[in-house]
């Protein structure tokens, strides 16, 4: 197509020139896919899909982060670490989207209100969002800090996508949703820790949005209570989308 490419994304670009704008999207050939859930097949595109993995952080996933400093085991959150990392790589391969929605502070703490930061920090004594742990001096869950960044075994490639968040849902005030547009997005795949919280939050925004979801259930997971991932399962199910297996998808990317 003649003229200079104008959007980032190649499904999402206008074609221009001195005499004429050309708004005519070039398409992209669907490749349905289907998976059970709960006893029923769901189909979905895989070329208007991508995959949201969400705060699989040093903070909250590495031994020497800021839960386990807390007292908290982090066993639990380590457990997506392993199918994500045989799922990425044939993902990538196919073209699908792979967004890594990590929490990210800004240093000076005003995209915080102080209601958030009660909910880490309830007494005034404890290390919250932004203080430097004691063992490292790194502080917590700020953007840029080895506190912040991926777990090691799960390193973003290059041509993955980056977004900070700071609240529970991954929507609020932050760049996700025009991203997501921007690629031609419909179907949201989902991973990552807290199932209960982040991931549940961005998950019901995506919906609330128009987004069609599906959680990864073996790539999700929470250091909370078991009845809290038993409630989240039902609600995700029940109400904002489907429970799949990321093993099923693999099978059927090779």
């Amino acid at each position: 197509m003649a003229g200079y490419p104008l959007g980032s994304a190649p499904h999402n670009q206008w074609r221009v020139t001195r005499k004429s704008v050309n708004m005519v999207r070039t398409g992209r050939a669907s490749r349905p896919l289907s998976l059970e859930s709960r006893g029923r097949e769901i189909s979905f595109d895989l070329a208007h899909s991508a995959l949201i993995v969400i705060d699989m952080q040093n903070d909250f996933c590495h031994p020497e982060g800021w839960l386990a400093h807390i007292g908290v085991d982090v066993t639990p959150a380590r457990a997506p670490i392993a199918p994500l990392s045989k799922l990425l790589p044939p993902l990538r391969m196919a073209n699908v989207p792979v967004i890594w929605l990590n929490w990210g502070n800004r240093p000076d703490r005003l995209n915080l209100s102080p209601a958030l930061l009660h909910v880490y920090n309830p007494d005034g004594t404890q290390t919250g969002l932004g203080d430097p742990l004691p063992e490292s001096g790194a502080p917590v869950l700020q953007a840029g800090s080895w506190s912040a960044e991926v777990v090691e075994e799960l390193t973003p490639d290059a041509e993955d996508i980056r977004i900070d968040k700071y609240r529970m849902s991954g929507f609020q005030d932050t760049v996700l949703d025009s991203v997501l547009r921007n690629l031609g997005v419909t179907t949201l795949l989902f991973a990552g820790v807290n199932l209960d919280q982040c991931v549940l939050c961005t998950l019901q925004d995506a919906n609330f949005h128009g987004y069609d979801c599906l959680l990864l259930e073996d790539c999700s997971a929470t250091t909370s209570p078991k009845y809290c991932v038993e409630a989240s399962l039902y609600n995700v199910q029940q109400c904002f989308g489907f429970v799949v297996n990321s093993g099923e998808l693999l099978g059927k990317l090779k």
